[in-house]
């Protein structure tokens, strides 16, 4: 009897350093998020003051709106510098796998931080192109939609792995319509596209909050804890792009613009 009280108090104690874990985890994920939505809308905000001007003196050119450009804002929306930044951050998409393999853990979240503040500078005209209120508005929107959907993906006991291949192949379709639109210029194709969106992306809010808590129980009990750093800044990385998602698709919904 004292081998078995021994052995049920000692699978007690795992158990519970695993919760402890998974707590400090996952508040590592939407700590290591929120910092780079900060960044975000800190480099967003900045760009977009650097960008535009109130003197016709010193403009240099004018946005659809009719908003007047510094020499720095005709450069990153008019010229040929515009595709870079349009792109770029898909392209850092693309090295973070890299990264997370051969880099450290500080280094991965040094480059998150980085692909956060191209982001921004990529988002900036949405300071332009809305009013203030409705940016905060649609944020505030988002917040509610992403903290309801990521604790539903936490909590159920519903496995929703299956949804994976589904939403991946969903957000690929998004990607290369919202390419060949950026020449077509089609609000009906827009208008398709951001729907289609907003439910990929409440989906993937879902399924990946799930798979960041999975993968760090099938990986709890191998101690690796830089292992496990790396894996809280890649699951940040992609709850930061779902809420990301989010909140531009439904900012075409309630978004008024200036």
């Amino acid at each position: 009897m004292a081998d078995y009280n021994t052995i049920r108090s000692s699978a007690g104690t795992r158990t519970a350093e695993i919760d402890e874990g998974l707590r400090a985890h996952m508040n590592k994920v939407y700590g290591t998020m929120s910092v780079g939505m900060v960044i975000t809308a800190l480099a967003a905000w900045a760009i977009a003051g650097l960008a535009t001007t109130t003197d016709p003196a010193t403009a240099v050119g004018t946005m659809r709106n009719g908003t007047m450009l510094t020499a720095f804002g005709a450069a990153i929306y008019t010229s040929a510098l515009k595709w870079v930044v349009m792109f770029a951050p898909l392209a850092m998409i693309f090295a973070f796998g890299a990264i997370m393999q051969r880099a450290s853990a500080a280094a991965a979240q040094l480059f998150f931080y980085l692909f956060a503040t191209l982001i921004g500078v990529s988002l900036s005209s949405i300071f332009i192109f809305y009013t203030s209120y409705s940016i905060v508005q649609t944020f505030l929107v988002t917040s509610i939609a992403f903290a309801g959907l990521s604790l539903w993906g936490y909590t159920t006991k519903k496995d929703i792995s299956g949804w994976g291949s589904f939403l991946i192949m969903g957000v690929i379709g998004i990607v290369v319509a919202s390419i060949i639109n950026i020449f077509l210029g089609s609000p009906a194709v827009m208008f398709a596209i951001s729907i289609i969106g907003l439910l990929v992306f409440a989906g993937l809010t879902a399924y990946d909050t799930q798979n960041i808590k999975n993968t760090y129980l099938a990986h709890a009990h191998h101690g690796d804890q830089e292992w496990l750093d790396k894996s809280a800044i890649h699951g940040a990385l992609n709850l930061y792009l779902d809420f990301l998602n989010m909140f531009q698709f439904l900012l075409m919904f309630l978004g008024n613009q200036e």
